[in-house]
C-alpha cells in the first residue's frame, strides 16, 4: 500500500473516478455505499498506515493565520456581495434576515459535519499520502485544488466548480504552511459560512 504505483492508482480512483461518477445519475444508495466505504478506507490508511494522530499541534501561528484569513475574507465578502447584489438580489442575506434559527443551525452542522471531514480527506490525507509523489509543490497544490473542485461536480454548476477550485488553492496553501487540519478547517468554515450567509447557499446545497 506504500508503493508509488499503488498510491497513484489509489489517487486516481478515490479523487477522480469516484467524484466524477457521483455526477452521473445512478442509485443514491449505491453512491452512499461507495462514499461510506471510501471514507472508511481513507480513515484506515490515514490512521493505521500513515500513522497520523488526532492532536492539535503546538505553536500554531494563530495571529498570522487570523490576520491573513480576515484579509482574504474581506476580499471574498466584497466580491460575493457584489455578485449576489447584481445577479441574485432576492437572495441577498435572505436566510439570515428571514430565518435566523435555520441560519445558525446550518452554520453549525456545516462547520462540524461537512467542513472537517472534507479537510481531513482533501488536505490531511491527500498531503500525507501523496505529496512525496510530486517534486513540484506548485503542481501538487494545483492538483489538490483540481480534485477538490471535482468533488463538487455533482452540483452540476460551473460557478461552484470555479469557486471550489479557488478555495482549494487557498486551503492547500494554508495546510502547506501550517500543517494543521484545525486551522484549514476554520478557514474553510469561515468562507463557506459566509457564502451561505450572503445568499449563495442554494447552489452549494444548503437548504433555504
Amino acid at each position: 500500500m506504500q508503493g508509488k504505483p499503488y498510491k497513484l492508482i489509489e489517487l486516481f480512483v478515490i479523487f477522480i473516478v469516484i467524484p466524477i461518477s457521483f455526477a452521473i445519475n445512478y442509485l443514491p444508495l449505491i453512491k452512499l455505499s461507495i462514499g461510506i466505504v471510501g471514507f472508511l478506507y481513507i480513515g484506515f490508511v490515514l490512521f493505521r498506515i500513515e500513522k497520523v494522530k488526532f492532536k492539535v499541534n503546538k505553536g500554531l501561528p494563530w495571529s498570522r493565520f487570523l490576520k491573513q484569513t480576515m484579509l482574504k475574507l474581506c476580499i471574498i465578502v466584497f466580491i460575493t456581495t457584489c455578485y449576489v447584489w447584481i445577479f441574485d438580489q432576492a437572495n441577498l442575506f435572505q436566510v439570515l434576515l428571514n430565518n435566523p434559527l435555520l441560519w445558525i443551525f446550518i452554520l453549525f452542522i456545516y462547520s462540524f459535519f461537512s467542513v472537517y471531514p472534507q479537510e481531513l480527506i482533501y488536505r490531511t490525507f491527500f498531503f500525507h499520502r501523496y505529496q512525496n509523489l510530486f517534486k513540484s509543490e506548485r503542481l501538487f497544490i494545483f492538483i489538490n485544488a483540481i480534485v477538490f473542485s471535482l468533488a463538487h461536480l455533482f452540483f452540476r454548476n460551473a460557478l461552484v466548480v470555479v469557486l471550489t477550485f479557488l478555495g482549494g488553492i487557498l486551503f492547500a496553501l494554508t495546510f502547506q504552511k501550517t500543517k494543521s487540519t484545525l486551522l484549514v478547517s476554520i478557514e474553510h468554515a469561515i468562507y463557506g459560512c459566509w457564502l451561505f450567509t450572503v445568499g449563495m447557499g442554494n447552489m452549494l446545497g444548503f437548504p433555504s
